[in-house]
C-alpha cells in the first residue's frame, strides 16, 4: 500500500470517486436516521444516566485495546488499562462509573490499526466506508481484526455479550447530539463536506499516531459516524 507522501499535501485518494458516492450515503444516513435519533436520546436521556451508559461502554472495550497495547509492545500501557478496567468494573459498578479517571488513570488508547502502524505497515489510501465512515486501508483492515481481538467478545454468554453492543450505540447517539452544531457545520454547511470530512480524519488520526507534521489538532467532531455499528470491544 502507497503512503501518503507521494500525493498532494499527503492525501492519497485514488478511489475519490467511490468514496465520495459513499459519503453521500453516509449524510443520508446521518440526516435520516443518526442526527434524528442522536437528537432524540439526548433530549430524553438524562444526562447522568446517558454518561453511566457510555461508561460502561468504554470499560467492556478495554481488552480489547489491552491486547493492542501488548501487540504493539506497550507494556506499561497494558497494564495501566488492565488497572482501569479491573478498578472501574469493581468500584465503578460493572463500569458504569469512572472512578479510575477520578484518580488519574487513564486509559492508553489502542487499536489495530494502530498496531499495523507500530509495525510499519503504511496507511494506504483513504476510503469512507459505507456506514462506517472516513478511513484508510490500514485502518479499515484494522477495524476487521478489532472484531475479534476483545477477549470479552467471546467469554461472555449471549445475551450479555450483546450488552456492550447497545451501549456502545447509545454512547456514540451521545456523542452525536452533543456535537450536533459542529457536526453539521461540517456534513451539510460545508462547501465540500467530502474534501472537508477527509482532511480532518487524516489530521486527527495521524497525530493520534503520532505521524503529523505540525502540532495543529482539529477536532470538530470525533469521526462524523463514530463507527456507531462497530463491535463495541474494539477499541
Amino acid at each position: 500500500m502507497p503512503g501518503p507522501g507521494g500525493a498532494p499535501d499527503g492525501i492519497h485518494d485514488p478511489y475519490e470517486q467511490t468514496n465520495r458516492k459513499n459519503h453521500e450515503l453516509n449524510r443520508a444516513l446521518d440526516r435520516g436516521l443518526v442526527r434524528p435519533a442522536s437528537k432524540g436520546y439526548v433530549t430524553i436521556v438524562p444526562d447522568p444516566v446517558a454518561e453511566s451508559v457510555s461508561n460502561f461502554a468504554a470499560n467492556l472495550s478495554l481488552p480489547g485495546t489491552v491486547v493492542n497495547n501488548l501487540l504493539q509492545g506497550d507494556l506499561g500501557g497494558a497494564l495501566q488499562n488492565t488497572y482501569r478496567f479491573a478498578f472501574n468494573t469493581v468500584f465503578g459498578i460493572g463500569g458504569l462509573g469512572d472512578p479510575a479517571s477520578e484518580l488519574g488513570i487513564a486509559e492508553v488508547e489502542a487499536d489495530f490499526g494502530g498496531t499495523l502502524h507500530v509495525w510499519g505497515v503504511p496507511e494506504g489510501a483513504y476510503v469512507e466506508l459505507p456506514v462506517l465512515g472516513p478511513s484508510t486501508e490500514r485502518d479499515a483492515a484494522g477495524r476487521v481484526v478489532d472484531l475479534f481481538t476483545n477477549p470479552l467478545t467471546h467469554a461472555l454468554p449471549k445475551p450479555e455479550k450483546y450488552y456492550g453492543r447497545a451501549a456502545s450505540v447509545a454512547s456514540k447517539l451521545r456523542s452525536r447530539g452533543r456535537f450536533s452544531d459542529t457536526v453539521d457545520s461540517v456534513l451539510y454547511e460545508s462547501a465540500d463536506s467530502y474534501s472537508q470530512s477527509r482532511l480532518i480524519y487524516l489530521q486527527n488520526r495521524r497525530f493520534e499516531l503520532g505521524g503529523g507534521d505540525d502540532d495543529t489538532y482539529i477536532d470538530p467532531y470525533d469521526d462524523p459516524y463514530g463507527e456507531l455499528y462497530d463491535d463495541p470491544y474494539s477499541e
